[in-house]
């Protein structure tokens, strides 16, 4: 992958998964707030006695909070791949060079809960 033989190279590939977390659970946050300000303008329209409908803020503040979970895993499978790649020398010695990819997977798993959670809350 190179030839540099410097540390550098794996923590620029660690700040390209970092960028990767951030945009994820912006992704997912996005989604969050979209989903609730539907429900909210429905809640503040519905009569009283009608049951809440999910309409289409609903499907895509999911759509966005899957992305982002998508967003996530993505990135830290091909952190794994270019970790794969590099030299000995191009990891500092007591590194832990797991970290970043379980950030992502937790991030990952977290934002898929919220998924599962606010369609079984739609189900209600």
């Amino acid at each position: 992958m190179s030839s540099l033989n410097d540390p550098r190279v794996f923590f620029a590939a660690e700040r390209t998964l970092m960028s990767w977390t951030r945009t994820s659970l912006a992704l997912m946050g996005f989604g969050f707030v979209v989903e609730r300000f539907g429900l909210f303008v429905t809640t503040l329209v519905s009569q009283h006695n009608e049951p809440l409908q999910r309409g289409l803020s609903f499907w895509i503040g999911l759509s966005f909070i899957l992305l982002g979970a998508l967003a996530s895993i993505g990135p830290a499978m091909q952190f794994r791949s270019v970790l794969r790649r590099l030299r000995p020398e191009e990891i500092p010695d007591g590194y832990f060079i797991g970290l970043g990819p379980c950030i992502n997977l937790a991030v990952a798993f977290l934002g898929l809960a919220l998924a599962v959670y606010l369609v079984r809350s739609s189900l209600l």
